[in-house]
C-alpha cells in the first residue's frame, strides 16, 4: 500500500540537501566551534555560514539571529527574556487566545511572576483585530506576541499593522514565525518586528534546531545559564551539524519558495474544493482569510476527527487533528473554541497539511481517501440525523 504524508504542520522530513551538508559535521568537522584550534575554527566557520543562510530568509542581519534548540526555546527565549528585562514597572504582556502552547504557557509563567497578560481573541475567521489589541494596550505594556500564522488553520496574523501598534506604544513585538517562515516571505524590518521564531524542522530541516531574530538593540534576558555562547543571549555548545542543516534548510526554503507558494495552494484549494463539493455538512475553518498556502482545515459534522486519523491512516493518508489527547480525554482545539467552533463542530475538524514531496495525484487519492472514510463512518456515527 502507498503511503501519502500530509501533516507537514508537524514536522517535515529531512531533505537530502540538507542530510549532505550535515554529514562531513559528524566525521570530518567535529570540532567545538568555541575551540581557537584549526578543529574549532572549521566549526565555527560553518556555524557562521548557517547562520548567514538563515539570516537571508528573514531579510536580516547575521548578527541578528541566536540560534536554539528548536521553536518552543526560540518563543520562551523571546517572551521570557524580553519581558524579564523590561523595568519592574513595565509588567504587561499582549497575546492571542489562538497562539502555541509554547508562547500560552511562557505567558503563563509569567503571570506566576507577577505580569499581567491580556489574552486577545481572533474572530470567527481565525484573524486577530489589530484594533483589539490597541484596546487592551496599558501604559505598562511591555511585549505584545501575536503569532504570524496559525499552526492549526494556517490563518496569517496581520503583523506588520500589530507591530505599528506596538511602535506607537513603546513596547517590543514578537512573531512566533514557525508555520510561516519558508511559507510565505518574511522581511522581519519590513513588518516592524524585534523578535521572530523559528523552528528547523518545519522547513525540512533537522529537529531540535531553531532560531530567534532579535532585532539589534533589543533587550533580552538570557533563560539559560552557562556560557557566553550565542552572544551571551543561550549558552551551550553549539549543535554544529544540526545548525548546518538549518541553515541550508533556510537557504533551500527562499530559493523555492517562488515556485512552491502557488504549487501548494493549489492542491489545498483542489482538495477543499472537492470535499466541500463532494461531502455533505463540512467545511473550512478560517475560509475567506489570507492562509499559509499549504494548510486546510476543515470539519467534517457528526464524526470524531481522531477517529478519521485512525480510518485515513489506514488507507496510507497521514494528516492530523486539531484536537489533543490529555490524561485518557479528548479535548477539544483551542484554536477551534476561540474562534467560536463548538466542542462537537472542533472534534470533528482534520488538518491537511501540504509539503514538497505532494503530487497532484496524491491529492487525488487523498480526497477519494476522505470521501469514503465520511461515508462509512457517518453509517456508523450515533450522532448523524436520521
Amino acid at each position: 500500500m502507498d503511503r501519502y504524508y500530509f501533516d507537514h504542520n508537524a514536522t517535515t522530513p529531512v531533505a537530502p540537501e540538507v542530510l549532505a551538508a550535515m554529514t562531513p559535521c559528524f566525521s570530518r568537522v567535529y570540532g567545538n566551534a568555541s575551540s581557537i584550534h584549526n578543529f574549532g575554527r572549521e566549526a565555527k566557520a560553518l556555524l557562521e555560514q548557517a547562520r548567514r543562510q538563515t539570516a537571508a530568509l528573514l531579510s536580516c542581519r547575521p548578527a541578528e539571529i541566536v540560534f536554539t534548540g528548536g521553536g518552543t526555546e526560540a518563543n520562551n527565549l523571546a517572551i521570557l527574556g524580553s519581558v524579564r528585562a523590561s523595568p519592574r514597572h513595565r509588567r504587561h504582556l499582549i497575546t492571542t487566545a489562538i497562539e502555541h502552547p509554547s508562547v500560552l504557557d511562557a505567558c503563563r509563567q509569567l503571570e506566576k511572576e507577577g505580569v499581567e497578560v491580556s489574552y486577545v481573541r481572533a474572530g470567527s475567521d481565525g484573524v486577530v483585530s489589530p484594533d483589539d489589541v490597541r484596546a487592551a494596550l496599558g501604559p505598562h505594556t511591555v511585549l505584545i506576541s501575536v503569532m504570524h500564522a496559525n499552526n492549526e488553520i494556517g490563518t496569517l496574523q496581520p503583523v506588520r499593522e500589530i507591530a505599528a501598534i506596538a511602535g506607537e506604544a513603546g513596547a517590543l513585538m514578537h512573531a512566533d514565525g514557525v508555520q510561516s517562515a519558508g511559507k510565505v516571505p518574511v522581511d522581519v524590518a519590513g513588518l516592524g518586528l524585534d523578535l521572530f521564531s523559528l523552528s528547523g524542522h518545519k522547513i525540512y530541516g533537522p529537529k531540535g534546531t531553531g532560531a530567534l531574530f532579535v532585532r539589534r538593540g533589543t533587550p533580552l534576558e538570557r533563560v539559560l545559564f552557562g556560557g557566553h555562547h550565542e552572544r551571551d543571549r543561550r549558552p551551550g555548545t553549539e549543535n554544529v551539524a544540526g545548525l548546518v542543516g538549518l541553515g541550508q534548510a533556510a537557504e533551500l526554503a527562499g530559493r523555492s519558495l517562488p515556485a512552491e507558494a502557488p504549487r501548494l495552494a493549489a492542491l489545498r484549494d483542489r482538495l477543499e474544493r472537492a470535499l466541500l463539493d463532494g461531502v455533505g455538512a463540512c467545511g473550512v475553518n478560517g475560509a475567506g482569510a489570507a492562509r499559509v498556502p499549504n494548510t486546510a482545515n476543515l470539519y467534517f459534522d457528526y464524526l470524531e476527527g481522531e477517529s478519521m486519523v485512525i480510518a485515513l491512516d489506514l488507507k496510507g493518508m497521514a494528516v492530523s487533528t486539531g484536537a489533543a489527547c490529555s490524561s485518557g480525554s479528548i479535548e477539544p482545539s483551542h484554536v477551534l473554541t476561540s474562534i467560536g467552533l463548538g466542542p462537537e463542530r472542533a472534534r470533528a475538524s482534520l488538518r491537511f497539511s501540504f509539503g514538497r514531496l505532494n503530487t497532484a495525484e496524491q491529492v487525488e487519492a487523498l480526497i477519494e481517501a476522505v470521501a469514503g472514510v465520511v461515508e462509512r463512518l457517518r453509517e456508523l456515527s450515533p450522532c448523524l440525523p436520521r
